[in-house]
């Protein structure tokens, strides 16, 4: 039985993501995410798990990092996704790596803000991606083994 890993950052990145929820219609599916005001209250359906929400301009940011890094593994150890899909930022990447390393497939979505230039997340994504998708055919310039299939909007 396939089970999905939603991960993302809170903000656009979670708008995003939220816009490809239906294909876990009949699946185990699980959500990770940063917890604020708006996440809290917007994230119902389906099993969640919150993480601190991170700001890089703020001197505790090291530390909130590590610990999300660490939740998120411990997550990922106990849920045993088939599939993560992720449209980035935050503590991505480390769950993306691992989830990899325990064979599950990794889909991941570049930010639609992302026109002509690669996203951090992006970068390092996608040398281990089994579907890397972008939002703007602009960008097959910038990741030529990416997919496009217009905007998840």
């Amino acid at each position: 039985m396939k089970k999905i890993c939603f991960i993302s950052s809170c903000g656009g990145h979670l708008m995003e993501l939220k816009q490809l929820f239906p294909i876990a219609k009949g699946y185990q599916y699980y959500i990770v995410t940063e917890k604020n005001e708006v996440t809290k209250n917007e994230i119902k359906s389906g099993k969640s798990y919150f993480l601190f929400q991170q700001e890089r301009r703020n001197w505790k940011f090291i530390f909130i990092f590590l610990f999300n890094i660490c939740k998120s593994l411990y997550i990922l150890a106990r849920e045993r996704p088939t599939h993560i899909f992720t449209t980035g930022a935050g503590a991505v990447f480390p769950t993306c790596l691992m989830g990899k390393i325990i064979g599950a497939r990794i889909v991941y979505i570049e930010s639609f803000a992302k026109i002509n230039s690669k996203s951090m997340t992006g970068k390092l994504i996608y040398l281990f991606a089994d579907r890397f998708y972008v939002q703007w055919k602009e960008m097959l310039k910038v990741y030529p083994k990416a997919l496009y299939y217009g905007p998840v909007y």
